[in-house]
């Protein structure tokens, strides 16, 4: 992720992906793709121009860090025709870290300011849903080392927690890593150290965001 983790949910792209309609003989193409700099912003931008390097305009928009950083063209478009309604759809989606280029062909019938509004905000949202919107939820990663008989009762306990395992590792005791929702780790302590009578805890080694 782009940002420093810290809200419960973090939506963005899934990929990468496109769509299109035609609107009074315009063609509209609207691409979409989840970045995390912009760098990988602008180099997506490039790629469509030079994709589209025959089309009337590709107006683009950005957004990065939890909205921090916003950037958007009209590129040849009236002011606040394109970029603009562009960057609103990509706040009201709910999406971040992701990037839309539409694309016009004009088709040689004027749409007007409200219509060029209507029209960007539709290729965007098009493109935003081609690409696929997907939430993730915080996890906490942690680890818990214990005895093998203690671990035999813990792998039982695990999943109704709905721990995610990521490695076990058997030696001389059992070190588990695993991760949980953020908000279940409190209660998932308190229950290692009540079932360990004070001898286990769970340690917090990292965090992460993973589907819901």
């Amino acid at each position: 992720m782009s940002e420093e983790i810290k809200a419960e949910l973090y939506t963005t792209l899934a990929g990468e992906g496109s769509d299109e309609f035609e609107e009074r003989r315009s063609l509209f193409i609207g691409a979409a793709k989840h970045i995390i700099s912009e760098e990988e912003a602008m180099e997506f931008v490039k790629t469509k121009k030079k994709e589209y390097g025959d089309a009337t305009h590709n107006c683009w928009a950005y957004l990065l860090k939890g909205g921090i950083v916003a950037r958007y063209s009209d590129d040849g478009e009236p002011q606040g025709t394109a970029g603009v309604p562009m960057l609103e759809t990509i706040r009201k989606s709910g999406v971040c870290d992701c990037v839309v280029v539409v694309t016009r062909y004009f088709g040689g019938i004027l749409l007007g300011a409200g219509g060029l509004v209507r029209a960007y905000s539709h290729g965007a949202k098009i493109g935003l849903e081609a690409a696929g919107i997907v939430t993730y939820e915080k996890y906490a990663e942690l680890k818990l080392e214990c005895s093998y008989s203690d671990y035999q009762k813990y792998a039982v306990i695990l999943p109704t927690f709905a721990a995610i395992i990521d490695g076990t590792e058997f030696t001389d005791k059992v070190t588990v890593k695993f991760a949980v929702k953020e908000t279940v780790v409190s209660p998932l302590s308190q229950k290692i150290t009540e079932m360990s009578g004070g001898r286990d805890a769970v340690e917090r080694i990292g965090e992460r965001y993973d589907y819901r």
